[in-house]
């Protein structure tokens, strides 16, 4: 044990005074500027990575599809929710289908929030290319908007090699094929992902826009404005002059708050949505129905998809529980509780499971760590069975599955 006398201060030098409180202020953030830059340091190889996976799904897609004699544009531009997204970017609100699986069922198009339809018929009132070309062209570019986000986010949180990572085993997990459809799960991801990237960096008013416009996008997305609120009112009780960020606070509710609102408006009462969603067979019943469904697939033969969902519940749980252990950050950690205590609390449509964890990439830090420590032999070996894995069973999922997606 080595021990060193302590060093006197100068006499010269004046004894260091502490502020007073009314003195202390919030550190000023980065500018706008300075943190575009950082974010898109480093990012080419990650973001490229992504798409090299994605476009490797597709072309995958696309030769099966062809031996089944139907068009890959069909299955990721009009498949299950894409053809709902599909008729209210052509057509608005106003289309219910009624349900014939048990009374009382009735599939009515304001269970689907209004941000990405509207993107989509702004993208073919510019691009000659149709509304299902233009539909995929803006879920694509969320896809790697929010590839970009990932990165940045862990990168800011863990470090190059671990983002760099993490985006490669999120583009790499079974069900990303959703993020090459026409589906919404990639704008949310990309407006979540920055949103949390700049409530790390204490950009507050684009956090809370980011939020709002996160809202829009799906019923989960209230994940965002959680995780917002949460972030900028606990920097508030640090720093409670902060304007921007109590700001932050109240606004980052609002778009979901706003569609829940209208939706209510519309169907005369203040719980409209969720009337809607109840007609869909699709309700918060503490986990009830989950439990029930792995029940009867413990006790009986069920189907391949039915077995990867329960996996990938079991396995965002056990994650879960490792975030807190290892004290994940605050705006993280709340986004991807409330994403997965609302897929795992919800009822009705269980192989969609999936797909409504594919935004909580947080959850995969660890994994991404191991990945980016791991030898390269290693690694490699890794992706490769990863790629494998997705690439197969996404092309499963849209050419031999029966049951939503």
């Amino acid at each position: 044990m080595v021990v060193t006398e302590p060093v006197e201060p100068s006499p010269v030098e004046p004894s260091p005074v502490a502020p007073s409180r009314s003195t202390v202020r919030a550190p000023r953030p980065a500018s706008p500027k300075a943190l575009v830059v950082r974010a898109a340091t480093g990012a080419g190889p990650a973001v490229a990575a992504f798409v090299v996976a994605r476009a490797a799904g597709v072309v995958v897609l696309t030769l099966w599809a062809h031996r089944t004699h139907r068009h890959p544009r069909d299955l990721l531009g009009l498949g299950w929710d894409g053809l709902w997204y599909h008729r209210i970017a052509d057509w608005g609100y106003g289309t219910f289908i009624p349900g014939w699986e048990a009374p009382g069922l009735r599939y009515d198009d304001l269970a689907f929030f209004p941000l990405y339809p509207m993107a989509v018929r702004a993208a073919d009132t510019v691009l000659p290319v149709g509304s299902v070309a233009s539909a995929l062209l803006v879920a694509w570019a969320g896809a790697i908007a929010a590839a970009w986000g990932i990165f940045a986010v862990a990168e800011h949180c863990y470090g190059r090699r671990t983002a760099t990572a993490l985006v490669v085993v999120w583009a790499l997990l079974p069900h990303s094929v959703v993020l090459s459809m026409a589906y919404t799960e990639s704008l949310m991801t990309a407006l979540a992902a920055w949103a949390l990237y700049a409530a790390l960096t204490r950009r507050w008013l684009t956090a809370g826009l980011l939020a709002v416009l996160a809202g829009l996008t799906r019923p989960n997305a209230v994940a965002v404005a959680a995780a917002v609120s949460l972030a900028a009112l606990a920097h508030c009780r640090r720093h409670p002059r902060d304007v921007r960020a109590w700001t932050a606070a109240a606004v980052a509710p609002l778009g979901w708050l706003g569609y829940v609102g209208w939706v209510g408006l519309r169907e005369g009462h203040v719980r409209g949505y969720f009337e809607v969603q109840t007609r869909w067979g699709s309700d918060f019943d503490f986990g009830h129905y989950a439990l029930h469904y792995v029940k009867h697939m413990v006790l009986g033969p069920e189907t391949l998809t039915a077995y990867v969902s329960t996996a990938m519940c079991a396995a965002a749980a056990l994650l879960l529980v490792l975030a807190l252990l290892d004290r994940m950050p605050l705006p993280l950690f709340v986004y991807s509780a409330v994403l997965v205590v609302i897929t795992l609390g919800g009822a009705g449509f269980f192989s969609c499971k999936p797909r409504f964890l594919l935004p909580a990439f947080p959850l995969l830090v660890p994994c991404a760590r191991a990945l980016a420590k791991a030898r390269p032999r290693t690694a490699a070996v890794a992706v490769v069975t990863l790629a494998g894995v997705s690439l197969g069973y996404g092309a499963y999922l849209l050419t031999v599955v029966t049951v939503p997606l």
